[in-house]
């Protein structure tokens, strides 16, 4: 069966069981459980803490696994790599520091600075040349420039308030734009193929939906311009041989301005239907 690491816990867990349960897969019902079989689908999950995934993949010990990009680079292991990008808990790596203390990258030479992610940053560094003293740290590093262990931190930022709570302000280039992805070890287990396809066919489900509407036949050429689908639009007869029954898939994001385009050339009926899954 093919052995799959899950996040047991934190931002990453409950979007990737929902994922997973999206694509067929059956899971977890307790949070306690750290091991799940699913033999219908050829399937094992274990739960693990998200920083340790790439670890158990990279090393072979499990298959596949869902963690953050910025806990697979900084996990640092050869055997583990990124396979698909699956659009969700996205996040900014960024250096702060106090207010006007730095402005230049290579200003950071031989200056301390806190991150929970040492692996990453120092991989980010060491290619520009930069030799830094880390202070590795579990979390709210934001307090390291204040309590005197960090010149700077280096960390997630999404808003950025709570490093302005803190007295400090972004500086430099981005480190690292994060997401979950799907990751692979060394060997390219049986079952891997039918895992991906499924978690993609969950990803074009949420980004998509399937509109229907009835169109007069002559202004079809028009209609295909506004709404042209992932490949084309499905077209049938209705009774009436001078109108169409069109349907095709669009995106989340356009729905309702593709619906006002359609209904401002002439289409009636116009429908919004949700898609559960696909195979594209």
């Amino acid at each position: 069966m093919l052995r799959i690491a899950v996040p047991n816990k934190g931002s990453l867990s409950e979007t990737a069981a929902e994922m997973l349960a999206e694509a067929g897969y059956t899971g977890r019902r307790d949070s306690k459980d750290l091991h799940i079989a699913d033999p219908v689908n050829g399937v094992e999950f274990f739960y693990l803490r998200p920083k340790d995934i790439a670890t158990y993949v990279g090393s072979g010990a499990l298959d596949v696994g869902i963690t953050g990009r910025d806990l697979l680079l900084d996990a640092r292991m050869p055997g583990a790599r990124e396979i698909e990008a699956l659009g969700f808990a996205g996040s900014t790596f960024r250096f702060a520091a106090p207010s006007g203390r730095f402005g230049e990258l290579t200003e950071l030479d031989g200056v301390r600075i806190a991150t929970s992610y040492p692996g990453l940053v120092d991989a980010f560094l060491d290619e520009r040349g930069i030799a830094v003293d880390l202070v590795p740290l579990d979390g709210a590093v934001e307090s390291a420039v204040r309590l005197g262990v960090a010149d700077a931190v280096a960390d997630v930022v999404e808003t950025g308030t709570t490093l302005r709570q803190a007295g400090l302000e972004v500086f430099g280039p981005v480190i690292l734009e994060s997401e979950a992805v799907l990751i692979a070890g060394p060997s390219d287990a049986e079952g891997s193929e039918t895992l991906l396809r499924r978690l993609r066919g969950v990803m074009v489900a949420r980004r998509f939906v399937m509109i229907d509407y009835d169109l007069p036949v002559a202004l079809l050429d028009d209609a295909v311009k506004i709404a042209g689908g992932i490949e084309s639009p499905t077209v049938s007869p209705l009774r009436d041989p001078e109108w169409v029954a069109v349907r095709v898939m669009v995106s989340r994001t356009r729905v309702n301005q593709v619906m006002d385009e359609l209904y401002a050339l002439g289409a009636r009926a116009i429908l919004v239907t949700a898609i559960h899954n696909a195979r594209l």
